[in-house]
């Protein structure tokens, strides 16, 4: 990926990497496939018109957005060493075809934001962090935005499998996928989700409860994209 198609990922605008951040990066990272541990909060929200607009027409054309994915990880290893990370994800529903889309993304690993963008043309960009999901808060805050959540678990840990297909628009106009799989254990909780932005972030990232889980020992891979 060139520099000029590393600045061109799509996203949000909260995840609108600019110039001068990226003239700081390094020139590569890793190549997929990246092996991953970590912990996390993540949720589910409701998704609607809203949702399905950022998703981005060449991604979505034909499908409903039922579903918001939301998550603060904490990543203690990968590729690129350990890191934080936020993200919003639209669940895209195109007759039995299930996909998640990622327009927002943010991290605190320069080497992330080019491995993410070259890879999976993942819209990764800087944002500071504080809390970690074992504490059952945690918070990033970017450029004009920040997501905090607080964690409540209602139920025992429970070991899980994890698959999913992640689809990203990619910036010469292609639609590519990766599925991803791993391993977790998942402890249902409430979470309690606050949306700050100069943007329309809280309009699909919904503040509010919602449920979802604290995730731990979690192990996933995710392959090159096809």
């Amino acid at each position: 990926m060139t520099p000029a198609d590393l600045l061109a990922v799509p996203g949000v605008p909260e995840s609108t990497l600019d110039a001068a951040t990226s003239a700081e990066l390094p020139a590569e990272a890793p190549l997929a496939p990246w092996n991953c541990a970590s912990t996390g909060i993540v949720w589910l929200s409701r998704g609607g018109p809203a949702a399905l607009a950022v998703a981005g027409s060449d991604v979505a054309r034909g499908a409903r957005a039922p579903v918001v994915i939301g998550g603060l990880i904490s990543y203690r290893s990968t590729p690129v060493g350990e890191y934080h990370e936020v993200f919003g994800g639209v669940a895209l529903r195109t007759g039995r075809q299930l996909a998640v889309t990622i327009p927002f993304m943010a991290v605190d690993s320069r080497d992330s934001v080019v491995g993410g963008r070259q890879n999976w043309s993942l819209p990764k960009v800087l944002a500071r962090f504080t809390g970690e999901p074992t504490s059952l808060a945690m918070t990033a805050e970017g450029d004009g935005w920040s997501v905090r959540v607080t964690a409540k678990p209602i139920a025992p840990r429970l070991p899980v499998r994890t698959t999913g297909r992640v689809m990203q628009a990619w910036p010469d106009g292609s639609v590519r996928s990766a599925v991803l799989t791993g391993r977790a254990r998942s402890r249902p909780a409430l979470v309690t989700v606050e949306v700050r932005s100069d943007g329309n972030l809280a309009s699909w990232l919904r503040p509010g409860r919602h449920l979802g889980a604290v995730m731990t020992d979690t192990a996933f891979t995710l392959p090159e994209p096809g």
